[in-house]
């Protein structure tokens, strides 16, 4: 096979060439598909063709599991020093960071988002997570457990083994990351599904798996449409665990595919967070990070504050001070030009959903403040959709339940306390919130009482890779990030040594 049948040369719109594997990656090599068949993947800014994909089929996903399951067994992988494994993941956090324009401007591309903020946000997140796995690899540990003279207790921790990791189209490079880092920190090897929507970069970062010098099938990279690809990895018998980031409905079928042998899971999945804004909060510092925490990446975040509840003297300030915010700072444009705030979504069915909200926000009564329509100032082509927002929102309108994932936001008054905690867990959803208020005493009591697996205080979505990552209720299982993300790729083994 010629490597013009795995890799093509590309020009990205800002100018820049550089070679696209377009192949599954598979124990270190770019391949063709089982099936020959291909995905298109397309620039949502201007609806035409960037290239098409090799998809994966069930063959293509056995190839992917034998080869990291073979690589668990192999002396080069499996007897590796941690710190050796660690320093592999600092070389590939060193490669990120060298490659860093090329990275940028295929997510700008292929995902819409601007340039600006893949460059300075998810290329450089990716660096720093993939970096700081690689400083936990050997620090990775168990513990003496005191039971009496006559009994020797302790435990280590042990690899998972073979790990099945699906990720979204919002943030594939840094989901890649969230997922990768850990999971090779702890030893285990890996199949990686990209979304079918997203898949360039991911597969560019293969290359750079392979620079870096991990072993054949360590980790494996595999294009797919979600119903065949996705589904063959969280059913597939030598599978060992399942990672999934996306909505809920598609995290449910995950989890039925994945009994078939009990694999070990964890699923980040769909949200609706409430912001809750005092009377007494700085609502300047609260309508800037209230736009940033719903506006940012173009609203298509799983933890996108887009509920907003104001107390009601408040109330029409703040709606003010945030349409001023969302004007003076959500410009609408190319994806490559610095100044852009606001790209496109990410695909036509994505962006006609948000219409469709709209849409159903009219209906039931809400007002439209703001927006409402697609943006066809871009050459008159792109799904862009202007930054949307309904007040007078009541409780049982599907805007304020549905997770909309797009540049729309709800805002609704409260009177107290009770009632602002009451409303922000009204919801099958627990992923973040933010709560605005000088009072640190309310802050922290009412962090306590919300159901969400995160609470910003005075912030919102200011994630960090050093700190967990994670929800409840409908939100998903488990965390990532932090110390706490290699609990999901690690069994603790108890052993018990008999004194007497």
């Amino acid at each position: 096979m010629s490597d013009l049948a795995v890799e093509l040369e590309l020009v990205a719109p800002n100018g820049l060439k550089y070679v696209q594997p377009v192949g599954l990656f598979i124990n270190n090599e770019f391949v063709e598909s089982s099936l020959k068949g291909k995905l298109s993947t397309i620039n949502p800014a201007t609806e035409t063709e960037i290239t098409s994909v090799y998809a994966a089929g069930p063959e293509d996903v056995d190839s992917a599991v034998q080869a990291a399951r073979k690589a668990l067994r192999e002396p080069s992988w499996r007897n590796m020093h941690a710190t050796e494994r660690g320093d592999l993941l600092l070389k590939l956090a060193s490669l990120v960071e060298e490659h860093a324009h090329v990275l940028a401007t295929i997510e700008t591309w292929d995902n819409g988002k601007p340039y600006q903020h893949a460059l300075q946000g998810d290329v450089a997140g990716t660096a720093k997570c993939l970096r700081y796995y690689g400083g936990w690899a050997d620090k990775i540990h168990g513990e003496v457990i005191e039971s009496g003279p006559s009994k020797l207790a302790y435990t280590v921790r042990e690899l998972v083994g073979v790990c099945g990791q699906i990720i979204l189209w919002n943030f594939p490079l840094s989901m890649a990351a969230w997922k990768l880092g850990p999971a090779l920190a702890c030893g285990n090897t890996v199949v990686l599904k990209p979304a079918e929507q997203t898949p360039l970069s991911v597969l560019y970062l293969a290359r750079l798996v392979k620079e870096a010098g991990f072993p054949p099938g360590v980790v494996n990279i595999l294009n797919g449409q979600g119903t065949v690809t996705g589904a063959c990895i969280a059913a597939h018998p030598g599978i060992d665990k399942i990672a999934f980031t996306g909505s809920t409905a598609t995290g449910r079928q995950i989890m039925k595919l994945a009994s078939a042998n009990m694999k070990n899971i964890s699923l980040e999945t769909g949200g609706k967070s409430p912001l809750l804004v005092f009377d007494d909060a700085d609502l300047d510092s609260a309508a800037t990070w209230a736009h940033s925490g719903v506006m940012y990446n173009q609203g298509q975040i799983c933890t996108a504050t887009s509920r907003i509840l104001v107390q009601e003297a408040v109330y029409d300030e703040f709606v003010t001070a945030f349409k001023d915010r969302v004007r003076s700072t959500s410009k609408i444009g190319d994806p490559f030009e610095d100044a852009t705030y606001q790209g496109p979504q990410i695909t036509k069915a994505q962006f006609d959903r948000i219409l469709s909200y709209i849409e159903s926000g009219k209906h039931e009564g809400a007002t439209l403040s703001m927006g409402g329509d697609a943006y066809k100032d871009v050459n008159g082509r792109g799904f862009f959709i202007a930054p949307t927002v309904f007040t007078d929102v009541t409780d049982g309108m599907k805007i304020y339940q549905e997770e909309v994932f797009g540049p729309f936001v709800v805002i609704s008054s409260f009177r107290t306390e009770e009632e602002a905690v009451r409303r922000a867990n009204d919801t099958t959803y627990g992923l973040g919130s933010s709560v605005f208020t000088r009072d640190m005493k309310r802050a922290h009591r009412v962090a306590r009482d919300i159901e969400a697996g995160m609470v910003w205080i005075n912030s919102s979505n200011d994630s960090d890779y050093r700190i967990p990552f994670g929800g409840v209720k409908q939100s998903g299982i488990g965390r990532e990030l932090g110390e706490a993300g290699l609990a999901a790729y690690s069994n603790i083994k108890s052993i018990h040594v008999n004194l007497i």
